[in-house]
């Protein structure tokens, strides 16, 4: 017999963490990896359109790396906790670094701050940004109240300029203008 998908121990609105602790599902720590689940879900849509090999490769890492801050952002890092998971650690870091420079060395200088679009993989690479960014300030607040160690809200924080620089490398392999911002 095949098992089922439905548990049935989250039917009062509780949910467990990795490490067997419960808590609410509306929690500050399940909230976080939710929208990281969310983004993740947007890197999957990416990957569905995005035409060349080596974003589809990005994207395919980026989803894997997803599952990772999730599970570490679902562990926490006290000393009850015996759970050793994989975590987000310094090399996930330096490979968006290393990305954003060598797409930014490709594109022309960047000299106004521009407008989101141009085509449908950018608009929602910009959109996976936006994403991204909520999970940054919700790591940040989480943060606050317990340690979640020195990587994740670095790493967030670079995969948002990464995602920021991906946009604009689609628009421009595609020909596709940026369009400045003017204000009113």
């Amino acid at each position: 017999m095949a098992a089922k998908i439905y548990t049935k121990t989250g039917d009062n609105g509780m949910t467990a963490l990795f490490g067997g602790q419960r808590v609410l599902k509306s929690s500050l720590r399940v909230n976080t990896y939710g929208t990281i689940d969310e983004l993740n879900a947007y890197f999957g849509l990416i990957l569905s359109k995005v035409s060349t090999q080596e974003l589809k490769n990005d994207f395919t890492k980026l989803n894997n790396l997803m599952f990772i801050a999730g599970s570490d952002v679902a562990t926490p890092l006290d000393k009850e906790n015996k759970m050793q998971i994989d975590r987000i650690n310094s090399e996930d870091i330096i490979l968006l670094e290393e990305k954003i420079d060598k797409y930014t060395g490709e594109m022309p200088i960047l000299k106004n701050f521009i407008l989101g679009g141009g085509t449908e993989v950018a608009a929602l690479i910009n959109i996976s940004r936006t994403i991204c960014r909520r999970v940054e300030r919700l790591l940040v607040e989480l943060n606050s109240k317990e340690n979640l160690g020195k990587n994740i809200i670095k790493f967030f924080n670079r995969l948002s300029d990464y995602l920021f620089t991906a946009a604009r490398y689609v628009n421009f392999i595609s020909g596709v203008e940026e369009t400045p911002w003017k204000g009113r």
